[in-house]
């Protein structure tokens, strides 16, 4: 899709429809409303005078401008409410403007100007989150449908702010670009069924990454994490006939000589670690069939850690960063671990193995501590880890826990400003005593009880010595409903959040850090 920033007049934009956002309760003679009612000959006034709009959010009204009436070069309009001004931040921002596109190309609508209404307080942040809310709206889900599929699509979008600075909406359109479609390939690789992503297939895409946008790469075979010790991780590739990865990335500023922490300041690096499970029967602790094709995007934290880096090495900050991902599959056959077997980390830590479906657990232990030994002082993980998040939190907040408060703190806030909202549960030294075991030093699974807790309290025993907080996405990475802005499937949560966490911390070293989602 091509994008353009426009700066001029409204009526001058050469589109086929303009989308506009309109706050609740406005009124047809206020401010830019007014301006726009006098281009449509009365159009904007007729229709919220009718109460056909109210402005709340996620109502829409299309238009069609007959010709001779009004003063627009668009003949389409497409009204979007956004609900009250003042909570009128980046996120809902975003929200418009996937609402507003998914809208108009359902309506085969090929070129769209975008008034998204969040620049009159800051140009360049409207518009990265609008590019990103609309290149987020269009992903569909449909990859291997051969009948039926939705063909229309946006060929060009035009982003409108009346008197902006230029060149602000163009820094804040090309980020918004590199964000949206880093969303976009985390949710495609999600989306993969197991066959088509396999540890081997996660390792050519991440190669393919690093070759594309000029990452270092390393990929650790079988025989490399047997050197290692890695004694946890290949406990859960030993069932099945794909071989294991453990997939490394690295970015380094051109130049680099200075720190690279979130929270604490001073020299260190901030390192993604992902859980790449690529499919998830359960092993010998086989799942119940129903609902087990899901169990594809059990590499979604994987592949969002392939999504941040991806977008980093475009984006170019000025703090080193690491991605490791741990990618298997977890199959049940005469080789696989068994319930009550034992395996030794790579920190030396004994594991009794409780259950072989708690297997994340498994594989980050061994990530965790391989990403300390290259370095990394600030570690955060994502996984989709355990099915009690969804119990406790829904689909609405991810599960957050950690050591260091700062870090997850600053992790929640800046999940704030995108719109992906975090929810810290406990990780008191009490839920460690469900854990231990009396054949070895620790066991996988603490029983029934804070199930989501007692995983971190697993992963905690191998963030000895850093910074490191833990987002259990298990309820969030997947939306089983369409929304106005979104499809069903993949969210790509939290690719935007790390992307914004990355970004407050370079402002803070800069002495700006703040609250960016106050400025849209």
């Amino acid at each position: 899709m091509d994008i353009q920033v426009s700066t001029g007049r409204v009526g001058e934009v050469d589109v086929q429809a303009l989308a506009v956002a309109v706050f609740k309760d406005e009124q047809a003679h206020e401010g830019f409303l007014q301006e726009l009612d006098a281009a449509t000959g009365g159009l904007i006034k007729s229709v919220i005078e009718s109460e056909e709009l109210k402005g709340k959010e996620g109502e829409t009204v299309y238009l069609h401008l007959g010709e001779g009436r009004g003063e627009l070069k668009a003949k389409r309009l497409l009204l979007v409410g956004v609900g009250e001004r003042e909570s009128y931040k980046a996120a809902q921002v975003s929200q418009m403007a996937g609402t507003a596109a998914r809208a108009l190309r359902a309506r085969n609508v090929k070129t769209v100007g975008l008034i998204a209404r969040g620049a009159e307080s800051d140009a360049e942040r409207s518009a990265e989150v609008s590019v990103e809310g609309v290149l987020m709206s269009l992903f569909e889900p449909d990859k291997y449908r051969t009948s039926e599929k939705e063909e229309r699509v946006l060929e060009r979008l035009v982003i409108v702010a009346q008197g902006a600075n230029e060149d602000a909406l163009r820094r804040g359109a090309e980020r918004g670009r590199i964000v949206g479609e880093s969303v976009n390939f985390t949710r495609d690789l999600a989306n993969e069924p197991g066959a088509y992503m396999t540890p081997t297939i996660m390792a050519e895409r991440a190669r393919a990454i690093a070759s594309e946008f000029g990452l270092e790469v390393d990929i650790l075979d079988r025989e490399r994490m047997e050197s290692e010790g890695m004694g946890s991780l290949l406990s859960v590739a030993r069932g099945s006939e794909e071989p294991p990865a453990l997939i490394i990335l690295k970015y380094t500023p051109e130049g680099f000589t200075g720190g690279g922490t979130v929270s604490g300041g001073g020299e260190g690096l901030l390192a993604f670690v992902g859980k790449g499970v690529t499919f998830d029967t359960g092993g010998i602790s086989i799942k119940p069939g129903e609902n087990m094709e899901l169990m594809k995007y059990d590499m979604t934290g994987g592949a969002t850690v392939l999504g941040v880096m991806r977008a980093a090495a475009q984006l170019k900050p000025p703090m080193p960063l690491l991605g490791v991902v741990p990618a298997v599959e977890n199959m049940p056959s005469g080789k696989a671990t068994k319930p009550g077997d034992v395996v030794r980390a790579m920190s030396g830590k004994t594991i009794e193995v409780i259950n072989t479906d708690a297997e994340g657990r498994l594989i980050l232990a061994d990530a965790i501590a391989y990403a300390r030994k290259l370095g990394a002082t600030q570690v955060v993980d994502l996984a989709t880890l355990t099915g009690a998040v969804s119990i406790a939190l829904g689909d609405v907040n991810t599960g957050i826990l950690g050591t260091d408060q700062e870090l997850i703190d600053e992790v929640i806030a800046a999940g704030r400003e995108v719109g992906e909202k975090l929810w810290q549960l406990p990780l008191d030294k009490e839920y460690t005593r469900q854990i231990k075991s009396d054949i070895a030093d620790i066991k996988n699974v603490g029983g029934r009880k804070a199930g989501t807790i007692t995983a971190a309290a697993f992963l905690k025993e191998f963030a000895d010595g850093i910074s490191w907080a833990h987002l259990d996405i298990a309820g969030t990475a997947w939306g089983d409903d369409v929304k106005p802005y979104r499809s069903k499937g993949p969210t790509g949560v939290a690719v935007r959040t790390l992307l914004n966490l990355i970004e407050r911390a370079v402002r803070a070293s800069s002495g700006n850090k703040g609250d960016k989602g106050d400025k849209s």
